[in-house]
C-alpha cells in the first residue's frame, strides 16, 4: 500500500500539509478552522448560569445529530471536555479517547482534532490540583519554580489527551479595579514577560501548546469595565503592553495567541490586521495559530458592529489573521463556505488559515498513521503528591509580608489566638475564578470539592496544636450584614492576638468580588470588612490582617493601627497550611508584591510606570503614592547588601554594564531575598515612567550565607518608542537603581550612554541577565 506524502514523516512538514490540502474540499478546510464545544450546558442550571460570556445566546450547543453531521467534514477542535462539568478524570480520558476516534473515522482523512483547555491555575478540570493563581506567581518573582509548575500542568494535561493550553494571561495590570487583575502576573511587564516566558517553557517542555492571551491591550479597559474599549496611546501599547508577548514568543517559544475581546481607537483586536498579522507575524516572526476569545468573531457582528453579518464577521476576522474559531462555531462553519462561494471571500484566506492549523496538527504527530488517541497515562492522578508539594512551593514563596513592625510576626506557639473573618473557614478563599471549584463547580453543588483544600483556620489549628485557637465569622465577604461583629468582638476581646482573615471571593460576571467580569469602582474592601476590622482593632488587642485576594485594596485607614499585615493572592489548594507556615514562623516570607497596595481606594488608576506627571505633586490635592510599593515584601531575617561595584561609567548606545553587589544573610534563619533592579532616565525625547524593573534576581541564603549578585546590563533595556514610533535607544545619562522595591533604592549607578540614536529591530535584547555567585 502506498503512503500518500501527507502521511509520509519523513517529509518536510509544509510539503505534506500542501499535499494534504490539495486534496481538501472547501469545507473539509474550513472544518479545521474551528471547534465544537459539546455538552456545554449538561443540565439547566449550568445552563442558565455559564462560564464564558454569552455563552448561551451565541449558540455554544450542539445535539448528537448536529456533531455527527460536523465531524464527516472533519473538526479543528474540541472544547474543554474537562472544563465544562465535573467528569472523573479517567472517565474523561476514556471519553475523549472515543470522541477523537469517532472524528477520525467520520472525515475522509482521518485526523483529529487539537483538545484543548483552560489551565490558567492549574488544569481547570475536576480533581485537578489548584495552584495559586498567576499574580501570586508574579509575588514569587521565582520563573524557575513556576516553570516547573507549567511543565506539571503540562504532563497532566497530555496524560488525558490535551493537546493545548489556554495559558498564560500576559496582560498588564493598568487599572486594579479590573476583575482579571487576579489572572494576570502584575503590573510591570518586565516580570509579567520574565514570569509569563517561564511559564511558557514548562507547558512547551510537557509537549502542550502554549496560548498567549489576551492579545492585545484587554487590560487596559477604559474605567477598568471587563471588555471596554481601550484608549491607551501607541507608546502604551509598544511600551507596556507588547513586550511579555514578543518575550514570550521569542524566548519561551509560545506556538499559540488568543486575540483579545477589547477594541482599541475604534479597531477590535480580533479585525485588526496591524496587531495580528503585521505585527505579529511579519516583526516577530510567529508562525503558529492564532484563535479567537470565546465568540470574539462572532463579537465583531453583535457587540463591536463592525460586520453585518456572521459571514461577514468571518471575513474581517480571517482577514485580520485569525486562523480558528473558539470556543464552537458561529462564523467559520455555513457563513464562511457561503461567502466564499458567492465570491465575497478569498478562498486563499481560508487555505492560509487551513495551512497554519495543519502545520501545528503535523508537530503533534496528528497526521502520522501510527497516531492513536489513547492517552499517555495507565494511571490518571491528577493531584499528585509531587503536584501538591509543588503547589505549597509556589504558595509559600508568594506570601508577602506587608508589614511586621513590633515584631508580632511569627506568633507564639501557645498564644491565645481569636481567627476572625469571612475568608477564614472557608476554602474557596484560596481559589481564582479559573479554578474548577470556582468556575464550573458552583453549579454542581451536589458534587463534592474533589481535592483536598485546608482552610486557614485547620491549617492554623494543625500549624500551632498548643495555641488556644477561637473563630468567628464576623461578617460574610460581601453582604451588609453586621451582625455577627458582636462575636467577633467578643472573641478578640478575649484573644492575646487577633487573626482578621479578610478578602475576596472570585466569581464570574458579578457572582464575586474578584474574577472575569466582577470589576469594581474603587478598591474598598468588599462589603463590610473594613467595618468588621475597625471594630476589632477599637478592642486594643493586636490586630494581625491577613488578606486573601485576587486583587490589591487600599489599606492606608489602618497604616500605624495593625500588629502585622500579610498578603497572599488566591494561593491555591495548599494556600492554607502556606500562610499558617509564615504566620507560625516554620515558612520564612520571601513574596514581593507585583501589583501596588494603594493608600485611598479612590484616585484611581494608578501603577508604579508613572512620567512625573502621573506622580504626586502641586498642581494636585489627591496623592497616588501607594501605601505599599511594588516588590515591597519583608522577611523574619535581615539582609545586608554590601561591596557595590559597577564596571564602567559611559558605554557606547550598543554596550554593556555590569553591576554587583553581595547580599548577606545577617540574621538567624534561612530566608530569601529579590534583588530588583530599576532604570531611571532622567531626559528623554518622550516622557518616561520615572523608574521601571529591568532585572531582579531572588536569592536564597542560609544565616550567614552571602551571595554575589551580577546584572549585565545591556543598552537595548533603556530603549522605547520615539515620537516616530520607532524603538530606539537614546544617548545621554541614566541612573542604575538596585533596590530592595520601586521606591527602597539602595545603590545607584550613573551612567552615560554615548554615540547616536541606535534604531532596534526584533532581535533587540529583551531580558537583563543576572547570575548569583559566590563572594570572592
Amino acid at each position: 500500500m502506498t503512503t500518500a506524502p501527507w502521511r509520509d514523516p519523513a517529509l518536510p512538514a509544509a510539503a505534506r500539509v500542501d499535499d494534504l490540502l490539495s486534496r481538501m474540499t472547501l469545507q473539509e478546510k474550513t472544518a479545521q478552522l474551528y471547534g465544537v464545544w459539546v455538552g456545554a450546558a449538561t443540565d439547566g442550571e449550568a445552563r442558565a448560569e455559564g462560564v464564558a460570556p454569552h455563552q448561551h445566546d451565541m449558540g455554544a450547543d450542539h445535539s448528537a445529530e448536529e456533531w455527527a453531521e460536523l465531524i464527516t467534514h472533519g473538526l479543528g477542535q474540541l472544547t474543554r471536555s474537562f472544563g465544562t462539568a465535573p467528569v472523573d478524570p479517567a472517565l474523561g480520558a476514556q471519553a475523549l479517547t472515543r470522541a477523537q476516534r469517532r472524528i477520525a473515522e467520520a472525515g475522509r482523512f482521518g485526523i483529529p482534532a487539537v483538545a484543548h483547555e483552560e489551565c490558567l491555575a492549574g488544569f481547570t478540570a475536576w480533581q485537578a490540583t489548584a495552584y495559586p493563581v498567576p499574580l501570586a506567581w508574579g509575588a514569587s518573582f521565582d520563573p524557575p519554580l513556576i516553570e516547573e509548575m507549567a511543565r506539571h500542568i503540562g504532563r497532566d494535561l497530555r496524560s488525558v489527551g490535551v493537546h493545548q493550553g489556554l495559558a498564560p494571561v500576559l496582560d498588564v495590570v493598568r487599572d486594579p479595579r479590573w476583575g482579571r487583575v487576579e489572572e494576570t502576573i502584575g503590573e510591570d511587564p518586565y516580570l509579567t514577560g520574565t514570569i509569563g516566558t517561564a511559564y511558557v517553557r514548562g507547558l512547551e517542555s510537557a509537549g502542550v501548546i502554549a496560548t498567549l492571551k489576551h492579545f492585545a491591550g484587554y487590560a487596559s479597559s477604559a474605567g477598568a469595565r471587563n471588555l471596554a474599549p481601550v484608549r491607551a496611546g501607541v507608546r502604551e501599547l509598544a511600551d507596556v503592553t507588547f513586550p511579555p508577548f514578543e518575550m514570550a514568543l521569542r524566548e519561551g517559544g509560545a506556538r499559540s495567541v488568543m486575540a483579545a475581546y477589547n477594541e482599541t481607537d475604534g479597531v477590535p483586536a480580533s479585525a485588526d490586521p496591524g496587531l495580528l498579522t503585521e505585527l505579529l507575524r511579519s516583526e516577530w516572526g510567529f508562525t503558529g495559530t492564532v484563535v479567537a476569545d470565546y465568540f470574539g468573531i462572532g463579537f465583531l457582528q453583535t457587540l463591536h458592529r463592525v460586520a453585518g453579518s456572521p459571514g461577514e464577521a468571518a471575513h474581517v476576522a480571517l482577514a485580520a489573521g485569525i486562523d480558528v474559531e473558539l470556543p464552537t462555531l458561529k462564523c467559520y462553519g455555513k457563513p464562511l463556505v457561503e461567502a466564499i462561494r458567492v465570491g465575497e471571500v478569498p478562498e486563499e484566506l481560508v487555505d492560509r488559515a487551513a495551512r497554519r492549523v495543519l502545520l501545528q496538527k503535523c508537530e503533534l504527530g496528528l497526521l502520522d498513521e501510527d497516531w492513536t488517541p489513547e492517552p499517555t497515562a495507565s494511571h490518571i492522578d491528577l493531584d499528585s503528591p509531587e503536584n501538591r508539594a509543588l503547589a505549597r512551593r509556589v504558595a509559600e514563596e508568594s506570601v508577602v509580608l506587608l508589614d511586621n513592625p513590633d515584631g508580632l510576626l511569627p506568633l507564639p506557639p501557645d498564644a491565645r489566638i481569636a481567627v476572625v473573618g469571612p475568608r477564614a473557614a472557608d476554602a474557596l478563599a484560596m481559589l481564582g475564578c479559573y479554578s474548577f471549584p470556582s468556575h464550573v463547580l458552583t453549579h454542581h453543588p451536589e458534587v463534592p470539592m474533589g481535592i483536598d483544600i485546608p482552610t486557614l483556620l485547620e491549617a492554623l489549628r494543625t500549624e500551632l496544636p498548643d495555641a488556644k485557637v477561637t473563630f468567628a465569622e464576623g461578617c460574610g465577604v460581601a453582604d451588609p450584614d453586621t451582625a455577627g461583629f458582636e462575636e467577633a468582638v467578643a472573641r478578640a476581646s478575649e484573644a492575646d492576638v487577633c487573626l482578621t482573615v479578610l478578602g475576596d471571593r472570585a466569581g464570574l460576571f458579578g457572582r464575586g468580588t474578584s474574577g472575569e467580569g466582577c470589576d469594581v469602582t474603587d478598591l474598598r474592601l468588599p462589603g463590610v470588612q473594613a467595618e468588621l476590622l475597625d471594630a476589632l482593632v477599637a478592642t486594643g488587642v493586636p490586630v494581625v490582617l491577613v488578606l486573601l485576594t485576587g486583587r490589591p485594596y487600599a489599606l492606608g485607614r489602618w497604616e500605624g493601627r495593625l500588629g502585622a499585615v500579610v498578603q497572599a493572592f488566591f494561593p491555591g489548594e495548599e494556600g492554607g497550611p502556606a500562610v499558617a507556615g509564615v504566620l507560625s514562623g516554620r515558612v520564612n516570607p520571601s513574596g514581593r508584591l507585583p501589583v501596588s497596595v494603594p493608600r485611598e481606594p479612590g484616585g484611581q488608576p494608578w501603577t508604579y510606570l508613572q512620567p512625573p506627571l502621573g506622580l504626586a505633586g502641586e498642581v494636585s490635592n489627591l496623592d497616588p503614592t501607594p501605601l505599599y510599593a511594588f516588590g515591597h515584601g519583608g522577611s523574619y531575617t535581615s539582609f545586608a547588601w554590601e561591596d557595590f561595584r559597577g564596571t564602567a561609567s559611559e558605554i557606547p548606545t550598543d554596550g554593556t554594564y555590569d553591576l554587583s553587589l553581595t547580599v548577606r544573610n545577617t540574621g538567624d534563619r534561612a530566608g530569601a531575598d529579590v534583588v530588583q533592579l530599576y532604570l531611571h532616565d532622567p531626559v528623554a525625547s518622550v516622557t518616561r515612567p520615572d523608574v521601571r524593573l529591568i532585572g531582579y534576581q531572588r536569592v536564597e541564603l542560609a544565616p550567614g550565607e552571602a551571595g554575589r549578585v551580577t546584572f549585565r546590563f545591556h543598552a537595548d533595556l533603556s530603549s522605547f518608542t520615539d515620537r516616530s514610533g520607532r524603538r530606539v535607544v537614546e544617548p545621554g545619562l541614566l541612573e542604575l537603581r538596585l533596590a530592595a522595591s520601586s521606591t527602597d533604592v539602595r545603590h545607584t549607578a550613573r551612567m552615560e550612554l554615548t554615540g547616536p540614536v541606535r534604531e532596534l529591530g526584533p532581535d533587540r535584547r529583551l531580558r537583563c541577565e543576572a547570575e548569583v555567585s559566590t563572594p570572592a
